[in-house]
């Protein structure tokens, strides 16, 4: 099954110049949403993942099933204010500002085997913050799984020393 098919191109999305890949019609569509789920559970066996983490919000979404496919827990990575317990916190650069990222401060236990999922690899900043947060609490990231990669994005070299697997990259199209 080519995922590519499932994936919407909307151009100057948000702002003008940008062509954003919408992943609502994958999540849409029962056969494509299952088979990205299905090759994102493989990867989890290969690297041998004891849980999965995934930050809001699509990192839920394919995440959650993942963790379930494996009976495993998952962990989500969210927002301030958004998580009811004491909570540790990571802020990472954006293109214009900052954001910050907090994890429940017993989401990880020392030494597990953490596969962080999420929708889109970009430039990376929301997958290294996760990964320090991951890292502060003892956790050992064995991968970081997504759906789409943006090649010209270059996010794959903000997480060198990290196995990376991209379902499907899209580059300068």
């Amino acid at each position: 099954m080519d995922l590519k098919n499932y994936i919407a191109s909307i151009p100057d999305y948000p702002i003008k110049g940008v062509l954003f890949r919408d992943i609502t019609p994958l999540m849409q569509d029962g056969e494509a949403f299952h088979e990205a789920c299905r090759l994102l559970t493989e990867y989890a066996v290969k690297i041998g993942a004891d849980v999965i983490v995934g930050p809001e919000s699509r990192g839920f979404i394919f995440g959650c099933p993942i963790a379930y496919n494996l009976s495993i827990g998952f962990v989500p990575v969210r927002k301030p204010g958004k998580l009811p317990r004491e909570t540790i916190s990571c802020e990472y650069a954006l293109e214009y500002g900052t954001n910050v990222l907090h994890m429940h401060k017993d989401g990880i236990k020392p030494g597990q085997k953490v596969l962080i999922i999420d929708d889109l690899l970009a430039t990376g900043g929301t997958v290294k913050a996760t990964i320090n947060l991951v890292e502060q609490l003892g956790g050992e990231v064995v991968g970081c799984g997504f759906c789409i990669e943006l090649v010209d994005l270059k996010g794959r070299e903000a997480l060198k020393g990290y196995d990376v697997y991209a379902l499907m990259e899209y580059e300068g199209e």
